[in-house]
């Protein structure tokens, strides 16, 4: 009998894994807290690597979808001094595939498929060891045994407590989150001042970027430093029943604080905060760089689950090629050698895991500094010549 998998979360990192493991004709079980699809904002857009989050895309058979779904022209980027200055203006090459874009809503519209997932359950627990299997509890009262529960829900994974006692330590960092819709209409100029891709400023300790989405949509995060907000309470980051993000309801007196912040930065950057929507607040956290545990039977790890690290563009795609190779891993051996497969991907999910987050570490470092020229030279170090 084939083992009875579980995956918790329906992000990159598990649905990658339910769609590989679907290809090969394993069955598995898709659990996912929201209670429908369209339940919330799948959040911007997500660059997806050459070698890694395509990669994975290749093992789960969609890459052709997603080569009509990606924006190839978002990977333009504009570096502006506070002042207006243009200091960097990288556009791709025709043809250039290294890290298109896609919004997060397309790639899970792209990797839910055929997929049946649950939708509306809640895990509160995860209790391995147990005689027939490892126990999965949730918020209604009910539980299921499986043979394997992987942990794919995110920073405040409500499996990862079933192997790591480690939590998410906030990095000092916090970004405020707005938007621009139809952008190209409603402000052409500033349509024009993003591009196809990206603009960013960078300022002693803070920066402002603005990422465009499709249909005309922008997201635009300002980035400081700072230590947490006093109105913010950490353990709602940690309560299932809350999103892992916080709401800043007086739109106005948050434009003002944020207008002061970057205060003196030319006026059509400084637009890109005046003509946001509304302003969601995200401090950064993350896990120990070398965030490792001692294997136990039945339960693993992917993704943010795993090695929450600074949103650099590396998270997303390192989740999705685990889940892909977890799913084949599992898909190429027996029901007796399912624990040591598991391992062996474990292994190697944390070699490499840990070094993209001492980049991802180092990089935070940089560009959000008190020497805003550590951020355009560790740009000038990544973007092709």
């Amino acid at each position: 009998m084939r083992p009875r998998i579980a995956v918790i979360g329906s992000g990159p990192a598990g649905l990658t894994f339910a769609r590989v493991l679907h290809r090969h004709g394993h069955p598995v079980t898709v659990l996912e807290r929201d209670p429908a699809r369209d339940a919330r904002p799948t959040g911007g857009t997500l660059d997806l690597h050459e070698g890694l989050g395509q990669l994975a895309l290749d093992k789960a058979g969609v890459m052709a979808q997603f080569q009509e779904l990606s924006r190839p022209e978002g990977q333009a980027m504009r570096i502006l001094d506070a002042d207006g200055t243009v200091l960097r203006d990288w556009q791709p090459r025709p043809g250039d595939m290294a890290n298109p874009e896609i919004d997060r809503g397309q790639l899970r519209d792209l990797l839910l498929g055929p997929l049946d997932v649950q939708w509306g359950r809640v895990v509160t627990e995860v209790v391995p060891d147990s005689r027939d299997g490892v126990l999965v509890h949730f918020a209604d009262g009910r539980q299921e045994l499986f043979d394997l529960v992987i942990g794919a829900d995110g920073a405040w994974s409500r499996v990862r407590p079933a192997v790591s006692s480690a939590t998410p330590q906030y990095t000092g960092v916090t970004l405020v989150e707005t938007s621009l819709d139809d952008v190209d209409i409603r402000h052409p100029d500033l349509a024009r001042l993003v591009g196809d891709g990206s603009v960013a400023v960078y300022g002693v300790n803070r920066a402002l970027v603005a990422q465009r989405n499709s249909g005309g949509h922008v997201k635009v995060y300002a980035q400081f430093r700072a230590p947490l907000d006093p109105h913010t309470n950490p353990d709602r980051h940690r309560d299932l029943n809350q999103r892992a993000d916080l709401g800043l309801d007086d739109v106005e007196a948050v434009r003002s604080s944020l207008l002061a912040l970057f205060d003196g930065w030319a006026a059509p950057v400084l637009d890109l905060l005046r003509h946001g929507t509304a302003f969601v607040h995200r401090p950064l956290y993350a896990l120990p760089v070398s965030h490792t545990w001692a294997h136990v039977s039945g339960v693993t790890l992917l993704g943010d689950a795993a090695h929450l690290m600074p949103p650099l563009g590396a998270g997303a795609n390192l989740a999705m090629l685990e889940g892909a190779e977890l799913a084949e891993s599992i898909a190429a051996v027996g029901p007796g050698d399912l624990d040591e497969a598991v391992r062996a991907f474990e292994e190697q999910m944390w070699a490499r895991a840990g070094r993209w987050a001492n980049i991802t570490t180092a990089g935070l470092e940089r560009l959000v500094s008190p020497d805003p020229s550590e951020a355009l030279a560790l740009f000038d170090e990544v973007q092709p010549s």
